[in-house]
């Protein structure tokens, strides 16, 4: 919880306008009651292993997390998973090589199919 409290921290100061915290579930309760006091805009979905993700963060980039839908982070296209990486910070030169190296896997995987 002391790091979701400083990601709440580094929000609230303009450092991050969207956040991506991982925890176990058994901590929703309490991150959704202190979201809901700060009034911060959150998503909250669980990853299966008892492991939630939380997105919390500016209402404009939540509109968009909302419209891609970011429930399964293994099921976003290349592009989703990069405008994701950005938005929450990434180094971009870092989302440039990953979006270029998951394009090329696909690229490969059609040639192969």
């Amino acid at each position: 919880m002391k790091v979701f409290c400083h990601h709440v921290y580094e929000f609230k100061k303009g450092l991050r306008n969207l956040v991506l915290h991982t925890t176990r579930a058994k901590h929703r309760e309490a991150i959704e009651a202190k979201l809901e006091a700060e009034g911060i805009r959150y998503l909250v979905h669980p990853l299966g292993n008892g492991s939630i993700n939380v997105f919390f963060g500016n209402a404009v980039c939540m509109e968009v997390l909302r419209r891609i839908g970011v429930g399964n982070l293994s099921r976003l296209s290349d592009e989703e998973d990069f405008l994701l990486g950005i938005m929450l910070g990434y180094d971009r030169l870092q989302q440039c090589a990953r979006y270029l190296k998951r394009r090329d896997r696909e690229a490969v995987e059609e040639l192969a199919g």
